[in-house]
């Protein structure tokens, strides 16, 4: 059975870090890309960074520039998105999404991804970030 799971949400005060992991069961992320999600209460699923395994590409959104890495373990077949000087507005569940590349360029499939994350079929249960102002 795939799935997709994300770990690592908590409590954490503004300016604070948090490091979320998602792991993969089922199969290996070889030549997939993935990203992290956010859904804030009442908000759109946006998306926030991604990895794409078969050129090594990082992708993150303006809103994450300059406070996030994220970055894979293939051993574990888990992806890291570290987030550091979170705010209030970063409060969401954080959702972890694989999309193969093995028939579509890596960047194009992020910006599918990133485009129409309602399009997307594998998707991991979440975790949810808060953040204290």
């Amino acid at each position: 059975e795939v799935q997709l799971q994300a770990f690592g949400g908590g409590f954490v005060q503004a300016g604070g870090s948090l490091t979320l992991s998602c792991t993969a069961s089922g199969f290996r992320f070889d030549n997939y890309a993935i990203a992290w999600f956010r859904q804030a209460q009442g908000k759109e699923r946006e998306g926030v960074s991604a990895i794409t395994t078969a050129d090594g590409a990082r992708y993150y959104k303006d809103f994450m520039k300059g406070r996030s890495t994220i970055s894979i373990d293939d051993a574990r077949n888990t992806v890291y998105l570290q987030m550091d000087n979170l705010k209030s507005e970063d409060t969401a569940v954080y959702y972890c999404a694989a999309e193969t590349t093995t028939r579509r360029d890596p960047a194009i499939t992020v910006g599918t991804m990133f485009g129409a994350p309602h399009a997307i079929t594998s998707w991991g249960k979440g975790t949810l970030v808060t953040v204290s102002s």
